[in-house]
């Protein structure tokens, strides 16, 4: 355990390092090609309810994603994550204007305030049809690198135990954070699809 834990340390580092050299205007150009190829993806055509991310600095931006699934009339959920343990709960972003007043959290991060329970959380109702999953590197068989929390790898378990099933789950990544492996242990959710753009 010692040795994957030491192991995913040296690849977090890498991929910051690799992430942290790309210019502002590169990260939109990828976050751009990536929505495009989101938006035609049979997935997400056919999804109601989709979980997505709110993007951090080093992250695929997902502003573009989330306005279109509001125009396309989706129900939009998005991560409260509990900084004191490794829960999370996807909840209900009623608009465009309702992302805009969220507060921010010590991460930097905008999501629903922890008193703010009129919302909607996902598995309370309907489960999910499709997750959006952030990460710091992922390989092409799905195995993905997250931050260290392991919030998803939680919450993906817990849709396995709701009626629905585990819904499908695609990573939005820069190309820059493809490895040609990366170490698991059994606690680590495969992702279905790693959305990257390939070199055509």
């Amino acid at each position: 355990m010692a040795a994957l834990r030491a192991a995913k340390q040296a690849l977090r580092k890498e991929i910051k390092r690799r992430v942290a050299a790309l210019s502002d205007e590169e990260k939109l150009r990828q976050s751009s090609v990536l929505s495009k190829l989101l938006f035609r993806h049979p997935k997400y055509v056919s999804c109601k309810r989709i979980a997505v991310f709110l993007s951090m600095h080093d992250e695929v931006r997902t502003e573009e994603i989330i306005r279109d699934v509001f125009k396309c009339g989706k129900s939009c959920f998005i991560p409260r994550y509990e900084s004191s343990s490794n829960h999370m709960d996807m909840l209900q972003l009623r608009s465009l204007q309702d992302m805009e007043t969220l507060p921010l959290t010590a991460w930097n991060i905008q999501q629903p305030a922890a008193e703010d329970s009129s919302r909607e959380e996902a598995l309370s109702a309907g489960g999910l049809d499709l997750i959006l999953m952030p990460g710091l590197g992922f390989d092409s068989l799905g195995k993905r690198l997250g931050r260290g929390k392991g919030f998803y790898d939680t919450y993906l378990e817990r849709c396995m135990k709701h009626p629905k099933g585990k819904p499908y789950t695609i990573a939005l990544a820069f190309k820059e954070q493809l490895l040609p492996e990366i170490p698991v242990d059994d606690n680590d959710v495969l992702i279905d699809e790693v959305l990257y753009e390939k070199d055509l």
